[in-house]
């Protein structure tokens, strides 16, 4: 199956000072890495430093496991959906690798804090 969505019931925040990785044949500086895991599904998001290449986002089915790439810039917002809303969900796209996302599910207007 080429697109699947799951419950992201574990992340880890992993900072590199700075890491040249290769996706696809082009080559990442990475500045942080959030892995989200829900069952047998991981989702990794590189966050990458300012002036990065970045390749498509993409889904190894084989291994269950997908992989976005964001600006460094992003992470505070990033981990703080992870930190304060439930339940949020990966999405898996092999079909549109453009799709990949991270979500939460619908909420009422106005919820706030619990």
């Amino acid at each position: 199956m080429d697109v699947k969505v799951f419950e992201i019931k574990e992340y880890m925040i992993i900072w590199r000072q700075l890491e040249l990785m290769n996706f696809n044949g082009v080559t990442v500086r990475v500045r942080a890495i959030v892995r989200c895991t829900g069952g047998d599904y991981t989702m990794e998001v590189y966050f990458v430093d300012d002036g990065s290449d970045v390749p498509d986002a993409f889904y190894d089915v084989t291994n269950k496991k997908g992989f976005m790439f964001l600006d460094v810039r992003h992470i505070g917002p990033f981990v703080d959906m992870l930190r304060n809303e439930r339940p949020v969900y990966g999405h898996l796209r092999g079909d549109r690798p453009d799709w990949m996302s991270v979500t939460t599910a619908k909420e009422p207007v106005g919820e706030g804090e619990g």
